[in-house]
């Protein structure tokens, strides 16, 4: 998955798990840029009579670097409170919920909205933000998409902000790719591809149908560049950014009883991050992966060794067989994977891809980079660069990106040749594949802000 449970304590902790992590420049407003984070995974629609909802012990961020050192230049901070309107019901509502202040919806959660500058200084933009409910079926809810629709809210810079349940639009084979990385394009030269293909070729999207909680963020492109420059060209420095999310929890916890709130004091703890897709989930090892949560991208260098080395490259020689000899060859070699540092860890320098740069520095720190220059295309590449599409990841992520697609290929050795010149990706690198695309992600993508479907509903989902 991309970081739905990427580490051993985060996992128990879906409330404050930075699940997915999206940064493009807005299709339909190319005047701004869309970041969108998702947390909460996971969520069946039929989850009564308690439903999903944003953590009001958590404190979530989204943190945008234009200078190219890892640490945040603007950052924003939403807090989430929730209000119980009858303490005498176990109903979430009762009765058909066709507004935000309807009097039928009983647990209601609201939201404020801080930026905080390079300098430390916090502006509150906005408070009481009502979310939408959850989608709980048509009886309950007649409507939902004008009840997502009024939950937009504008804020004083040009900003747009959403906070609320939508259908996940991350597609991937889990139960394929972590049964000893079977990969069903290829799954007939797996070691053991006898008996795969007894077992059927078809890819399964694990998260279809499932909902999640996404905070997302429309911004004028000239708040998130450096100097806040409106016009800039792609070859310039300051047109990329780095953004990562973060959810931090208070030091200490004191549990309350006679139904006393709990108590939360101390410094603000991180417990979750995400900048890259697939980072910590298949690059940083199971004894670390807490840590990694744990700190800021600046301090990213000392797990840069496993990204020069990644474990998974030295995986698929050895369960396809004969199907991956070249990039063996390269592991024997011990040669640092320099392709993987650019992707993951600095951007892509210019010179190394026609028309295209995204590259924040020396610093080593796992950010997902956007050329906030590079406009957006009309006819999307779901390979992003790797299938020529400059607007796609790894420069920035889309919705219908097939991130898990583009980093096994990448790890296969597709994208080594931009540092090796003589190196040649075996011909199943390019076939590398999970079998999957946006179309089969059943909920339809927007092609508005927040551009993630309406979430599943309990009623007609089949889950």
């Amino acid at each position: 998955m991309s970081s739905h449970r990427e580490a051993p304590e985060i996992s128990k902790d879906p409330v404050a798990d930075s699940s997915d992590l999206y940064a493009f420049v807005s299709p339909d407003k190319p005047d701004t840029v869309t970041l969108i984070a998702n947390y909460v995974p996971m969520q069946l629609p039929a989850a009564g009579p308690n439903f999903f909802e944003f953590g009001d012990d958590v404190l979530y961020e989204i943190h945008i670097d234009n200078n190219g050192d890892g640490r945040p230049d603007l950052s924003y901070q939403f807090r989430f409170r929730t209000e119980l309107a009858n303490d005498r019901t176990f109903l979430y509502n009762t009765g058909p919920i066709e507004s935000l202040d309807s009097e039928n919806w009983n647990r209601k959660q609201f939201y404020s909205v801080t930026r905080v500058d390079a300098h430390g200084k916090s502006t509150v933009l906005a408070k009481k933000v009502p979310c939408p409910p959850c989608n709980i079926g048509p009886a309950s809810i007649p409507d939902y998409g004008k009840l997502a629709r009024d939950a937009v809210y504008r804020l004083g810079n040009g900003e747009r902000v959403f906070a609320g349940q939508r259908a996940d639009g991350f597609f991937v084979d889990l139960g394929a790719i972590f049964d000893l990385g079977t990969l069903r394009p290829l799954q007939n030269l797996h070691v053991i591809g006898k008996t795969l293909a007894e077992e059927g070729a078809d890819a399964v999207n694990a998260l279809d149908r499932m909902n999640v909680h996404s905070i997302a963020l429309q911004i004028p492109l000239a708040e998130v560049r450096r100097g806040g420059r409106r016009e800039v060209g792609a070859d310039d420095a300051g047109a990329v950014i780095g953004v990562w999310t973060s959810a931090s929890r208070r030091q200490v916890q004191v549990r309350q009883s006679d139904n006393l709130e709990d108590v939360f004091v101390g410094p603000q703890v991180q417990v979750s991050r995400l900048g890259n897709p697939l980072v910590n989930e298949v690059i940083i090892p199971m004894a670390q992966k807490d840590l990694f949560n744990s700190l800021p991208p600046a301090e990213d260098k000392r797990f840069a060794e496993f990204v020069e080395r990644p474990e998974l490259a030295t995986l698929l020689p050895a369960l396809y067989p004969g199907a991956f000899d070249n990039l063996a060859a390269l592991n024997a070699d011990e040669t640092p994977r320099a392709d993987l540092v650019a992707i993951l860890l600095t951007g892509i320098p210019e010179g190394l891809i026609d028309g295209f740069q995204n590259s924040t520095g020396e610093v080593q720190a796992d950010m997902l980079r956007l050329n906030t220059a590079i406009e957006p295309t009309d006819d999307e590449n779901r390979f992003g660069i790797l299938g020529g599409d400059l607007a796609g990841f790894p420069n920035g992520r889309r919705v219908r990106d097939d991130v898990v697609s583009v980093a096994l290929r990448a790890v296969a050795g597709a994208t080594a040749p931009l540092v090796v010149e003589d190196f040649e990706p075996d011909r199943a690198a390019a076939e590398v594949a999970q079998g999957l695309s946006a179309k089969d992600v059943s909920a339809r993508f927007l092609d508005h802000f927040p551009y993630l479907g309406l979430p599943y509903d309990g009623f007609r989902n089949p889950r």
